[in-house]
């Protein structure tokens, strides 16, 4: 079966030879900022049928593109013009941007990624270590030559409740779990993970919410979770509560979690992303004394390229065999209703 697969230019100098293998004689339609080209030659994306794009992060590092904004439009413009698109594939975990809704709607199925689940977990267990661990007082003692001793938490005697059970929350309770912890998991599905004591829906957060010594929000951003975390909601957390977002900003309120933090409830904050980025210089957040803040920078270890590739390269090759593909998502989350597209 021969397949037509779209992908960036750059994405193509990564992966040119091992796609070979993949899916021996696809048809690779190679896109940038200035078109696309099929065998070299210049072509008009409405002639083209496109069997599986890969909007990858090549798209956001290319040179010829201004902004991260711009990039994201030109690549989505590029899948609503090709004449038809099976299948597109991201490197986004998260699918709260609109367009994804769009080109479900159209017809087009989207598979998503969960390269960014092993560093996105270790990010997490890094920032509770040096929330827990006087890392840079010892440092401090260090440099003063100070011989004191410096007691820390341990893991192994805390409760943790991990909002949602996609790629990174279970990547992440394998991980609490394996120093120890307690692992209540809030997901949709009632089953328990084999890496958690407790499982709850959304309805049952509030409940789970004061005993646990650290809150990780891993959930999509969805019209269930948007402003979920308000001032009730924190007001919930145990005083010294660990509170980390790995997921999307909105699902915080942050103006409530400043005045929740000045309470005490919870402790620490630990917040990779948020409403507006980059974070405006005059946000409240960049000095507050109970928060640490990341550029959105919890996906970037260094195995993650790696492994958006192999997902790629695997439903490339699941494509040219006629197979079904992997991570696609259910248009029901897209908000597609069922029965349409």
């Amino acid at each position: 079966m021969t397949v037509t697969l779209a992908l960036h230019r750059d994405a193509r100098d990564a992966v040119g030879e091992r796609l070979e293998a993949a899916a021996p004689g696809a048809r690779l339609a190679v896109y940038d900022a200035g078109g696309v080209t099929v065998e070299g030659a210049a072509v008009d994306p409405a002639t083209l049928d496109v069997d599986l794009m890969w909007l990858s992060p090549h798209v956001l590092r290319a040179a010829d593109v201004p902004d991260r904004a711009a990039a994201m439009a030109g690549a989505f413009a590029l899948a609503k013009g090709f004449r038809s698109l099976k299948v597109l594939e991201t490197f986004n975990a998260g699918l709260d941007d609109p367009r994804y809704g769009e080109l479900a709607r159209a017809g087009v199925a989207v598979c998503n990624s969960s390269a960014q689940g092993i560093a996105i977990a270790e990010y997490v267990m890094a920032q509770v270590l040096a929330v827990m661990h006087p890392v840079e007082r010892q440092r401090e003692l260090q440099a003063a030559r100070r011989w004191e001793v410096t007691p820390f938490r341990e893991l192994s005697r805390t409760s943790w409740t991990i909002l949602g059970h996609g790629p990174i929350g279970a990547a992440l309770a394998v991980r609490a779990k394996a120093f120890g912890a307690e692992v209540a998991v809030v997901r949709r599905s009632p089953e328990k993970p084999e890496a958690a004591d407790r499982v709850g829906t959304l309805a049952d957060l509030p409940d789970l919410l004061p005993g646990a010594d650290v809150v990780v929000v891993a959930c999509p951003l969805n019209e269930e979770t948007r402003g979920l975390f308000d001032a009730a909601m924190l007001a919930r957390t145990k005083p010294g509560a660990v509170l980390v977002n790995v997921a999307r900003g909105p699902i915080l309120d942050e103006g409530a979690l400043v005045a929740a933090l000045d309470a005490g409830r919870p402790g620490v904050a630990v917040l990779d992303v948020f409403d507006a980025e980059p974070l405006p210089e005059d946000h409240p957040f960049w000095t507050h004394p109970k928060v640490r803040l990341t550029a959105h920078t919890s996906f970037a270890g260094d195995g993650t390229a790696g492994r958006w590739e192999a997902l790629f390269l695997d439903n490339a090759a699941r494509m040219a065999r006629g197979e079904p593909l992997a991570r696609r998502v259910d248009p029901r989350d897209l908000g597609v209703a069922e029965g349409v597209a």
